[in-house]
């Protein structure tokens, strides 16, 4: 079966994995990690692309992004590819593809979902026994949003700003999120849904997408229809 073309919207939070090839480590140092994190702030605002959140993993790593136009995150995500793989296997001695296949991506409905998607991509860390607190993991947007460090690659989605009226409400709200952690049933909607390409979102916020993008948001039911009771 041909595999659907991805949901690219401008102006939506888009959710995005690039894993490494059969699981396989996607740094080898440090200076690995700087320079994908330079890459990607360099090319993100060159392309228009809001990077809101990011986590860099050993064998993958996501973003939360908003591109300005539909070009904008494939474009970027070309970018640092091509850029990165050369490094990496200059460095490594090897050739070849570095990544599994293209990148995942989905769109995210902002008001009901993003920042529990980025409470999400700042726990990847914590679920996979790196660290025991998200703060712990020097490669992620956390510690921005903890007041912690300055991260120019970071550019807060307005639902942020939001939580507060002064940085340290804003903070103390978004630490409180993490605390809380994300139900299990929502961590799996977001790894499914960005594997698969389908949207995150209520009905509304899919049929609204269905209006804008020719490709489907969501999967098709499945099964014969529902009898309407009558009477």
């Amino acid at each position: 079966m041909a595999r659907l073309p991805r949901l690219t919207v401008p102006g939506y939070p888009h959710h995005v994995i690039q894993r490494g090839n059969n699981r396989q480590p996607i740094f080898a140092t440090d200076d690995d990690r700087r320079l994908l994190l330079q890459l990607l702030e360099s090319h993100a605002k060159e392309l228009g692309v809001a990077v809101h959140s990011y986590v860099l993993m050993d064998n993958h790593f996501h973003l939360l992004a908003t591109p300005r136009d539909a070009t904008g995150l494939p474009k970027l995500m070309q970018a640092i590819g091509r850029r990165y793989v050369r490094h990496f296997n200059d460095r490594q001695g090897r050739t070849g593809t570095l990544w599994e296949g293209r990148y995942r991506s989905t769109l995210v409905q902002a008001e009901r979902y993003l920042l529990a998607c980025m409470v999400y991509i700042d726990l990847n860390p914590v679920r996979a026994g790196m660290v025991g607190n998200a703060a712990d993991h020097p490669w992620s947007s956390h510690r921005h949003y903890l007041g912690q460090a300055s991260d120019r690659l970071v550019t807060p989605h307005p639902l942020f700003w939001a939580l507060g009226n002064t940085p340290f409400a804003r903070e103390q709200a978004y630490a409180e999120l993490v605390a809380s952690g994300v139900p299990a049933p929502v961590r799996d909607l977001f790894t499914a849904s960005t594997f698969r390409g389908w949207a995150v979102g209520d009905p509304a916020y899919l049929a609204s997408l269905a209006d804008e993008t020719p490709r489907r948001p969501g999967p098709v039911s499945r099964g014969r229809p529902r009898k309407i009771p009558v009477g």
